[in-house]
């Protein structure tokens, strides 16, 4: 799926979820407040960092349950700032004129279906290879536990 429909998912998740804080925030607002949130270098979500940081800590089951099939295990909005930062935590409510705990909120609720819609044969390598410098990147890190 490509960035555009990753963001423009993401955006309609928000729009739906159950904070009436969010219902009327225009959708390119929306992707606007994501892209900052989840933007790597080069215009591309860094949806792979964010798992990774998942998987070696305490939310590995939540990040399998986003790349697997079947259901997507929810993620507490008090995880939020940890994984991708307060600041931008901040600056996305600061955007949209959300309070902290509803950006949390829209957040957690927006990044199971990104992630796996973003992974759907169950891997994001393509997103971990673009985010560690393509395939050459992605040499060099494997030479080094060679």
């Amino acid at each position: 799926m490509d960035i555009g429909k990753l963001l423009q998912l993401g955006a309609t998740v928000i729009q739906k979820n159950s904070d009436k804080a969010t219902d009327s925030i225009p959708a390119d607002k929306l992707i606007s407040a994501l892209a900052g949130l989840l933007g790597g270098s080069g215009g591309k979500l860094d949806l792979g960092s964010l798992v990774s940081k998942m998987q070696s800590g305490s939310l590995a089951g939540i990040a399998a349950s986003w790349i697997g099939k079947g259901t997507n295990s929810p993620v507490s909005p008090d995880a939020i700032p940890d994984l991708v930062g307060a600041d931008k935590v901040r600056s996305f409510a600061s955007q949209l004129g959300l309070s902290e705990q509803s950006a949390k909120t829209a957040i957690a609720d927006a990044l199971p279906e990104m992630v796996d819609k973003a992974s759907p044969d169950g891997s994001l390598l393509d997103d971990l290879v673009g985010n560690m410098g393509g395939i050459k990147g992605l040499t060099d890190i494997v030479g080094k536990f060679i």
